[in-house]
């Protein structure tokens, strides 16, 4: 079948362990949901003269409330938040806060799969995620997430994306072939759920550290997806084959990221089948692609289609500074499914203007020239965008450094100042402006923070009983549960029944 030409693999690997559980909770305020009380107003604003404010508390939250009630919970406007009527009164005139606080949530989840990759070539773990699963949130400092991982993703390095995959020098590693990519979790805490309104089943993919290497890998092909029967829905064939690869003589690679991601995606969603639930796909850089691609895969499979066949799982992408992925027909056919995507991109980042440069969503007769020349670099973007501008913000240098633009750091930075075109950039939340500085030099020197500050201790290594340094071993985890080619098949039926029915 070629819809689904990439599940012939349906064997089951090796047993996993039980899925993982929440660490017990420490206190921390690094990334969470909401108090139980309602948070302070923090607002910092400043100009790039005598950083004094220009506009104050009473003045920014009376405009916002202009358009949006601050006392109406969450749980009541998720759908919207979410992207239902496609944010359309919540970003423009003003930054709706309810909204700048789930961009910065998400975001934070998409940048913990940077702060828990092992990029240490050094290391014989390089490309692993140096946390379990159930330590993961803990060990970020950020354990009041609400989220349990429930699996990680992996993908094969086997591919034409060579500066993407992070490989060891070390001659014994701990797979040849294979690239941590992310993970897939869901919400367990009941105060979370109930704060949220439903369950969220999360998706976070890894992004890359810089820009500049892989993106001039990028070839600009376009290739039939064949998630579906039309051939003219097209992504560029990179992402493509990161998504669908696999590597047979590969534990760990022995399923594509496609099928680890909607074997898990069908098994949460049989499991909390009776709840309120939502889709929501995260990531950044080329893992904003990866989100884009997965939550039309999910869709278009018609793995959200619950009950009777006529309710529909939300899925939500919240992207940041992603390229583009795929044609014309692709975004129509996302919109038709009623993916909603929210893009985050700084207007001085490269990456959001490719691939189709030539071609793409802002040219008049883009469609003429997809539907009868066939030109092969036509691309679109999909979804509603927020341009960002790092010059607005006071806090940043004001040059063009383009691997800065790019960082996610700096995006959840100028998220949480933007209130909207033509308003002054006023800091909302207690977000420390030193995070613009974890993995890049970007922040003005009068601040002090020292660039790309964030690192290991003593780069893992720690001291043993006998006074020697040494890297320790980390527990080895299965690479996948073993009742994953189960729900594959379950997918693959499923979507084979939705074909049928738009055939009749």
């Amino acid at each position: 079948m070629a819809s689904l030409l990439l599940f012939n693999h349906l064997q089951s690997p090796p047993l996993s362990p039980p899925h993982a559980t929440t660490f017990n909770n420490t206190p921390t305020t690094s990334l969470s949901f909401f108090s139980k009380t309602k948070p302070p107003f923090i607002l910092k604003c400043s100009s790039t003269s005598n950083l004094t404010p220009k506009m104050d508390q009473e003045d920014v939250e009376g405009k916002e409330q202009q358009t949006f009630d601050f006392e109406a919970p969450l749980s009541q406007v998720w759908r919207e938040i979410q992207g239902m009527k496609d944010w359309k009164g919540l970003i423009e005139p003003t930054m709706n806060p309810l909204l700048r606080r789930e961009i910065i949530r998400y975001g934070e989840l998409a940048q913990a799969c940077y702060d828990s990759f092992d990029f240490d070539p050094h290391s014989k773990y390089c490309g692993t995620c140096k946390y379990h699963p159930s330590h993961f949130f803990h060990q970020l400092n950020i354990p009041h997430s609400g989220y349990t991982i429930t699996r990680y993703l992996y993908a094969t390095s086997n591919i034409n994306l060579p500066n993407f995959f992070q490989k060891s020098n070390v001659a014994s590693v701990w797979s040849p072939h294979a690239n941590w990519m992310g993970y897939v979790a869901v919400i367990t805490d009941k105060e979370h759920i109930k704060h949220l309104g439903r369950r969220d089943i999360l998706i976070a993919w890894r992004g890359t550290v810089t820009y500049v290497e892989w993106i001039h890998d990028l070839k600009d092909i376009l290739r039939p997806a064949l998630f579906s029967r039309d051939q003219t829905i097209k992504v560029e064939s990179g992402f493509h084959d990161l998504y669908t690869k696999k590597e047979d003589s590969c534990t760990y690679c022995s399923f594509s990221a496609r099928e680890q991601v909607l074997s898990e995606v069908k098994r949460l969603l049989n499991y909390y089948k009776d709840e309120e639930i939502s889709i929501t796909v995260t990531g950044h850089s080329l893992g904003a692609a990866l989100a884009v691609l997965s939550a039309y895969d999910i869709a278009e499979v018609r793995l959200n289609v619950v009950g009777d066949g006529r309710e529909r799982v939300p899925v939500t992408v919240f992207s940041f500074a992603g390229p583009r992925v795929g044609n014309l027909k692709f975004k129509e056919r996302c919109e038709e499914l009623g993916v909603k995507v929210l893009r985050v991109v700084n207007v001085h980042d490269v990456v959001p203007t490719v691939p189709g440069i030539i071609t793409n969503e802002k040219f008049l007769f883009q469609k003429y020239i997809e539907d009868a020349l066939s030109f092969p670099w036509s691309y679109a973007h999909v979804g509603t965008e927020i341009a960002l501008d790092h010059r607005e913000s006071p806090f940043v240098k004001g040059n063009v450094d383009l691997v800065s633009a790019h960082n996610l750091e700096v995006h959840l930075h100028l998220v949480d100042g933007y209130h909207g075109k033509e308003k002054r950039f006023c800091l909302v939340s207690k977000r420390d402006i030193a995070l613009v500085n974890k993995s890049c030099d970007f922040l003005r020197s009068e601040y002090g923070v020292p660039p790309h500050w964030r690192q290991d201790e003593n780069k893992g290594m720690v001291r043993g009983g006998d006074g020697r340094w040494v890297l320790p071993e980390r527990p080895r985890l299965e690479a996948h549960p073993p009742d994953m080619a189960h729900h594959l098949q379950q997918v693959l039926d499923n979507h084979l029944a939705g074909q049928q029915l738009e055939t009749t």
